[in-house]
């Protein structure tokens, strides 16, 4: 499985559309890959996203997408991997491969020693808080098409949280976010995405692809 990083700042339209031009080109044979980065601010609405989930975007640019789920945030600070993933061939039916990337972060936040979980209803991984409320750390999304995946995970690393406070994160209203430097880890964002990416590569052992190095 191919591990790449994007340009940063990415712009999220043309990542999209290079993900739909991936997934339409793509044959049995095509190898699965791997797409690290960090995108410029912006909301995106899933294909289930109402507009009245979105508050207050102030300058920050809306963009309809066609993933799954309602309205979240990518800004700097976040690490997206987006996964170009042949289902079929994983064998992986897709609630089977939510749950693995629910997993993947969740086991990556223990190695950095943060206790998350998953939260009934509301896909997505979280942390709980002093109040016993869950705070929402990391946002994922796929869309699948002839069996193929793409989109991704989302996880907050060291980021401004403000413009969160401008939607219902995933349709849900009042709904705390936090990240990583606020669970008292600070660590280089380009570090959590390689082994974040590192951990999602197992997927590639499943399909019969060996990882292969980060570009």
């Amino acid at each position: 499985m191919a591990l790449s990083w994007l340009d940063r700042p990415a712009d999220y339209e043309a990542v999209w559309h290079a993900m739909q031009a991936f997934t339409d080109a793509r044959t049995p044979a095509t190898p699965d890959q791997i797409w690290l980065c960090e995108h410029a601010p912006v909301y995106t609405l899933g294909q289930a996203g109402l507009p009245q989930h979105v508050l207050a975007p102030g300058a920050i640019p809306i963009v309809r997408t066609d993933r799954g789920g309602q309205v979240t945030y990518h800004g700097p600070g976040q690490v997206v991997a987006y996964v170009l993933l042949d289902l079929r061939r994983a064998g992986m039916y897709v609630k089977e491969y939510v749950a693995f990337l629910e997993d993947t972060v969740i086991g990556l936040l223990a190695d950095y020693g943060v206790q998350a979980c998953r939260k009934p209803g509301a896909p997505g991984v979280y942390v709980p808080e002093a109040d016993g409320e869950l705070a929402k750390i990391a946002a994922l999304g796929i869309k699948v098409r002839s069996g193929c995946t793409y989109h991704g995970v989302a996880l907050n690393v060291d980021m401004d949280l403000g413009p969160f406070d401008g939607i219902n994160p995933c349709g849900y209203a009042n709904l705390a976010t936090t990240d990583l430097a606020r669970c008292g880890v600070r660590v280089d964002l380009v570090e959590v995405g390689e082994r974040l990416a590192r951990r999602l590569a197992a997927l590639g052992e499943r399909s019969g692809a060996l990882p292969q190095a980060l570009a």
